[in-house]
């Protein structure tokens, strides 16, 4: 029976994941910045950097939100650091992630082909 592998950066990128969603979002409504919510938390091997991904839900002001966020980091990662039971709370990186607006755009694009009735009798 094959045994699944957890790895430890799996393990710190989904508790980063969790927590950093709560973090962020009240610093999002203390700092007026747009609302985000973090979708995803790539770990280095070294725990050294996150990068941290973010959907907007308002996509057109995303750049303001990942700027404001980018500022706020340091403040960010020392909340973290109390949160968390790590040696080294890795450095943090935002990044947008417009995976969600690729997927709405191309969905949107399906939903608009004409219907050329395949697949009916």
């Amino acid at each position: 029976m094959a045994q699944k592998s957890f790895h430890r950066t799996d393990r710190v990128s989904a508790q980063l994941r969790r927590d950093l969603g709560s973090i962020v979002h009240a610093a999002v409504r203390d700092h007026g910045l747009p609302s985000v919510s973090v979708s995803d938390v790539e770990v280095s091997r070294d725990l050294a950097h996150a990068k941290v991904f973010v959907t907007a839900l308002m996509p057109e002001r995303s750049g303001e939100a990942v700027k404001g966020l980018k500022v706020l980091a340091p403040l960010l990662r020392s909340e973290l650091a109390r949160a968390m039971k790590l040696r080294h709370v890795p450095e943090l990186h935002f990044h947008y992630d417009d995976s969600v607006d690729n997927g709405e755009r191309i969905d949107n694009l399906l939903r608009d082909l004409p219907d050329t009735g395949a697949g009916e009798d």
